[in-house]
């Protein structure tokens, strides 16, 4: 799981905060790799990445297969909360 945030992304704080705190959010997520790219400087590095990736700004979450292909139909673009995302999760089994 590749985690796209930014410290001024007040979605960004917002999902940390509730959505990835949240206890069967937390049991979901036991068995996956959580990666973050912090992209608080919006440089051209971080551009690039989002650009690469396909996304305008945080947050983004991407999802990969165990082979490292994106599993394209579970990509979250924007604020989830707790049950938003499980839903999403729940598509990932």
């Amino acid at each position: 799981m590749l985690d796209f945030y930014a410290d001024w992304c007040v979605f960004c704080k917002e999902m940390e905060a509730y959505t990835f705190k949240n206890a069967e959010v937390q049991k979901n997520l036991a068995q996956s790799v959580f990666l973050r790219a912090d992209v608080t400087e919006n440089n051209q590095n971080d551009k690039a990445l989002l650009k690469h990736f396909g996304l305008i700004g945080p947050p983004g979450i991407i999802f990969f297969a165990a082979d490292g292909q994106e599993k394209t139909s579970s990509r979250v673009v924007g604020y989830q909360d707790a049950a938003q995302f499980l839903q999403t999760l729940q598509k990932l089994h």
